[in-house]
């Protein structure tokens, strides 16, 4: 689904789907040993004495801080094994089932991560062991339980923002919205001129999702979609679940999306084209299609990309300040590791450091710690300049940085979900009948 750039330049986004419920892990922690599957490659030679990590296979930057720290540590060097997305999570479940995990691993934090925390697979991480305190705490919250940290951030912050083409909004005489009620003016507007006011790739489900996050953040506050997170059900039935439901098909029902939405699909970048050939005013989307625009449309990121948080909502009970996405993925401590002090050195002194930070920002990506700014201001290209501060203030002050339902929510629960929201952008359910699916979903 959606993914962070990552791999060292401002490529495309890679497929992400939520790991397995805690009842499936703690179903394939049972098994009896039965071996796990290879991985589909390894960037360093194996050493008995060295420790074993996990990861995908698009982390390029992520491969150059091992290969540093082998480099500096010939006697205990971590063997990095690089998988495909879809067979990486399977694998994960079945060698921590096995007894055979890596001693250091991959995850992307919320649910997936803490179903593994549940089933004492993973050990605590401290300020004075892996120096987690220097992370924006906002993005720390998706790998923290019960008050103890459980990941280092690996790469960069992914918010969900709104972006817009500026030739197509001026000839409309229309502003990038603030507010939904901007918004709604604008779609007007916008049709009246024969344009998509927003496009969506509703055909792969988890765009439209973004759309109900944002919604339900502002109209109900960050606290009712935490409350779901942590395991209360009943919430999806609160009132601004409901709300945030009738917002979205208010915008449907205005012609928002357009007549064709359900049959765009993302990874085909028809939605993305949409927006930089003029043929659709704005687009939600995660701040990978930063990557996507720069590679498909590089003069129109510079001439007409506009770019702004998603509006406000009035009467909403949320803070305008917080974001939804990707907050970043993590590296966590498997807690049967032999090597607990070099994975520790590792994550404190190679991920994230110094020359990490300059190569994910020079990668068009936001890395997660704290004191950016003057390395901010050293990016030579006006545009990318303009892109990073914008995404790091937009991260710097949020109050509240969500991560992804389908991401945050168990797996039996994050297809009920996307089904959900399909059916409530296409109005075949009524808004309420929304949150009644939802808390039934898994159970």
């Amino acid at each position: 689904m959606r993914g962070i750039p990552v791999n060292g330049s401002l490529g495309s986004p890679r497929t992400r789907r939520v790991v397995a419920s805690a009842v499936a892990l703690t179903a394939a922690m049972g098994l009896a040993a039965c071996g796990t599957s290879g991985p589909s490659r390894s960037s360093t030679d194996s050493s008995a004495k060295g420790l074993t990590m996990w990861a995908l296979n698009d982390q390029t930057i992520l491969e150059e801080s091992v290969d540093a720290y082998n480099k500096d540590h010939p006697d205990e060097r971590i063997t990095l094994r690089l998988f495909a997305n879809d067979d990486y999570k399977q694998k994960l479940r079945v060698a921590f089932g096995a007894n055979q995990a890596p001693d250091i691993f991959f995850s992307w934090g919320g649910g997936a991560l803490n179903d593994y925390v549940k089933a004492g697979k993973v050990d605590a991480l401290t300020a004075a062991g892996a120096n987690t305190d220097r992370f924006t705490p906002s993005v720390m919250r998706s790998a923290t339980f019960d008050g103890k940290v459980y990941g280092v951030p690996a790469n960069g912050v992914a918010p969900v923002v709104l972006y817009y083409n500026k030739k197509v909004l001026a000839d409309a005489r229309v502003e990038p919205p603030k507010t939904y009620d901007d918004l709604l003016a604008a779609v007007k507007k916008l049709k009246a001129k024969d344009v998509v006011p927003l496009a969506l790739a509703a055909n792969s489900k988890w765009p439209t999702l973004m759309y109900l996050e944002y919604l339900l953040d502002r109209q109900g506050g960050s606290e009712v979609f935490s409350k779901i997170a942590s395991g209360d059900t009943s919430v999806w039935k609160d009132a601004s679940v409901t709300k945030a439901n009738q917002y979205l098909q208010d915008l449907s029902k205005a012609g928002a999306f357009g007549d064709s939405a359900s049959s765009v699909n993302y990874d085909q970048g028809a939605s993305t084209a949409l927006l930089h050939t003029g043929k659709a005013a704005m687009e939600v989307m995660g701040t990978w299609e930063y990557a996507n625009i720069a590679k498909a449309a590089p003069g129109f990121l510079k001439n007409d990309l506009g770019y702004t948080a998603f509006p406000s909502l009035s009467g909403g009970a949320g803070d305008p300040d917080s974001i939804v996405g990707n907050p970043s993925n993590f590296l966590s401590l498997n807690s049967s590791t032999a090597h607990r002090s070099a994975a520790l050195t590792y994550l404190k002194d190679y991920v994230l450091n110094d020359s990490q930070t300059d190569a994910y920002l020079a990668a068009g990506s936001v890395p997660p710690v704290e004191g950016l700014e003057p390395k901010l201001a050293t990016v030579k290209s006006s545009s990318d300049k303009a892109w990073l501060t914008f995404v790091h203030d937009l991260v710097e002050k949020s109050p509240s940085f969500q991560l992804s339902w389908d991401q945050a929510l168990p797996s039996d629960q994050a297809d009920p979900l996307l089904t959900n929201t399909d059916k409530s952008f296409l109005r075949q359910i009524p808004p309420a009948e929304f949150g009644v699916n939802m808390s039934g979903a898994g159970s």
